[in-house]
């Protein structure tokens, strides 16, 4: 029997109204969770704010009450993300607070995406600029302590990440050290990406990949592990090509994308934050992916550092994959980041 168009078109917009009624009826049966994001009104944060509002980060029937950081001279820019959120009249954002105190930024968060940082300037040293980012991960630290659930989950965007986290998270005492995470998410997903391209493969073909160590460029993006539809990446690329091109591309991919486009990655990097946080949340499939948390000494990492790993995310924990074992290669490549994170470690000693 044939069905004319209007009747088909009338059809659709009943079964969409009938989703549409059902998609508010979910969310108005969740209480809604606090999401803090800091630096907010930067590029990231920008980028960030809209899809964490939109439901990508954890799921499309959560509401949320967003609480966006800002300095004193960003509060201005502030208020124009948050007319823009309004304007967006997101169905899941219950509630706005945008503040530049971190004490009512972070009062009872569930979720903590520390993104703002301070950047390098002209003639910084490099341990010029990890003291001028503990103070404010100092600062960070005690009130999430202070004001946040503790049961919140942080991850940590600013540069230096890892530290940024190590610094946060001892001055969070009350708060489990493994709630305090740093991001290398970014990494893993350009390192997926070159492997692809590689490969002419698509991201989705490509599994057990993983980073270890720093956010920085002495992180070590393994292959040694991953496939590509099913088969060993290894056996499907040059060697030099992994060595010469592939790591030093993933470890540079951040100043390259600086001297292509004269800022720093920005949607790239929020997208990794929101995969780094929905996986945590809810689930990676099994799947392997990339996150730097607080090293329990395997894998010839030293204790005491935030350092990555390969895991996998289930029923909001993470677990490092276990068992790996690594070439000669692997295990000078993780002894150079370890020496770094150390480094860095000691720079900030006084704030831990």
């Amino acid at each position: 029997m044939s069905v004319c168009k209007p009747a088909v078109g009338m059809l659709l917009r009943r079964n969409f109204s009938v989703k549409a009624k059902a998609g508010l009826e979910a969310i108005a049966s969740k209480p809604p969770v606090r999401v803090a994001i800091t630096g907010a009104a930067g590029q990231i944060g920008y980028s960030l704010v809209m899809r964490v509002a939109s439901g990508e980060m954890l799921g499309k029937d959560q509401p949320i009450d967003l609480h966006l950081l800002e300095i004193p001279q960003g509060l201005k820019a502030l208020d124009g993300v948050v007319m823009e959120l309004e304007d967006c009249a997101f169905p899941l954002v219950n509630k706005i607070v945008p503040t530049d105190d971190a004490a009512k930024a972070f009062e009872g968060i569930d979720y903590g995406l520390l993104v703002g940082a301070r950047p390098r300037g002209p003639g910084m040293e490099r341990k010029d600029l990890m003291q001028a980012n503990a103070k404010i991960f100092v600062s960070q630290g005690k009130a999430l302590n202070s004001w946040a659930n503790k049961s919140v989950k942080v991850v940590v965007v600013g540069n230096p990440a890892n530290t940024n986290a190590l610094i946060a998270s001892h001055n969070a005492p009350s708060i489990p050290r493994g709630n305090f995470t740093a991001m290398t998410r970014l990494d893993h997903n350009r390192a997926t990406a070159q492997l692809a391209k590689q490969t002419q493969a698509t991201v989705n073909d490509v599994e057990k990949l993983c980073i270890w160590g720093n956010h920085s460029s002495t992180q070590y993006p393994d292959i040694q592990f991953a496939t590509v539809k099913g088969k060993a990446a290894v056996s499907l690329v040059q060697n030099e090509w992994y060595k010469s091109t592939f790591i030093p591309t993933v470890q540079q991919r951040g100043a390259a994308i600086i001297a292509a486009r004269g800022a720093s990655s920005a949607a790239s990097a929020a997208n990794a934050c929101i995969e780094h946080i929905r996986d945590w949340v809810l689930g990676s499939d099994g799947k392997w992916v990339s996150m730097a948390i607080p090293s329990d000494s395997t894998y010839g990492f030293s204790d005491g550092i935030i350092t990555s790993y390969p895991v996998v995310c289930a029923n909001g924990k993470y677990e490092v994959v276990r068992g790996l074992e690594l070439s000669e290669f692997g295990k000078e490549m993780i002894a150079r980041t370890n020496k770094e994170l150390l480094e860095e470690r000691a720079m900030v000693a006084e704030n831990l």
